[in-house]
């Protein structure tokens, strides 16, 4: 084998065990019982805050190796049920850890408390801190041109996703330019999995669990990376959005 051709090959392999590892370290790890796992509330929640700061979390058991676990007590309140306060506990060689840091601001922020309180329930949650100071929203940061790729893969066979394929879709389903109409159109973005009728057939590498062997999607299942469903939020937010006209005035 040539010199050079060894010396490329030992170089991708590190840049991938680099990458790798920093994927490693972004991940959180988060411990929750089964009593607030059941209530599907944490797989509302914590994929709201993987998007935005491109931090997969792992649900682990209690006593379990994590940075950080919901418990009744001992922490940190974050939201309560309609039971009492959940608290976020963090480790104690998790101090100081940004992401566990970010995560708990974000925890405490507006943006957390809309999401904590549109979790359909039952149980229903709510913040369980007035917010003080909001946490600075992350700005959609994506490749545009790989996005409009992306949506029009993923997202074309039903919605009408551009120019390109104008005369697709389904009737009922809103293009992406009315979706921009939205004032919460990104919210609903970054979480599109968790909504109806989309749990069915998609899945987000690292955040949404493994397909139950009892229900296996019966359409080709649209399997998407943190880093794509940011580059198609990217190429959303770059669409002007539709004009639905003015409001009816009521007499």
């Amino acid at each position: 084998m040539p010199h050079r051709t060894r010396i490329f090959i030992v170089a991708a392999a590190l840049a991938w065990v680099a990458t790798v590892l920093h994927a490693q370290e972004r991940r959180l790890h988060i411990a929750a019982p089964p009593e607030l796992v059941e209530t599907g509330f944490l797989r509302h929640l914590l994929p709201r805050f993987s998007l935005k700061h491109s931090t997969p979390i792992t649900l682990v058991e209690p006593g379990d190796a994590a940075q950080a676990g919901f418990a009744r007590g001992g922490g940190v309140p974050v939201f309560e049920d309609d039971t009492a306060p959940w608290h976020l506990v963090v480790s104690a060689d998790s101090e100081g850890n940004p992401h566990v840091q970010r995560f708990t601001d974000w925890l405490a922020s507006e943006i957390a408390a809309r999401a904590i309180e549109g979790f359909a329930g039952p149980p229903r949650f709510t913040q369980a801190l007035a917010v003080v100071e909001d946490v600075a929203e992350a700005e959609i940061d994506g490749d545009l041109a790989r996005g409009a790729e992306l949506s029009l893969l993923h997202c074309g066979r039903c919605h009408v996703v551009g120019p390109r394929n104008t005369m697709a879709g389904v009737g009922s389903t809103p293009s992406f330019a009315v979706l921009r109409t939205f004032e919460d159109w990104d919210e609903r973005f970054e979480a599109f999995y968790v909504l109806k009728p989309h749990p069915s057939f998609s899945q987000v590498e690292g955040v949404t669990p493994p397909f139950p062997e009892e229900r296996r999607p019966t359409i080709a299942p649209v399997r998407l990376t943190l880093e794509e469903l940011a580059d198609i939020m990217a190429y959303t937010a770059s669409l002007v959005p539709a004009d639905l006209g003015a409001p009816i005035q009521h007499q």
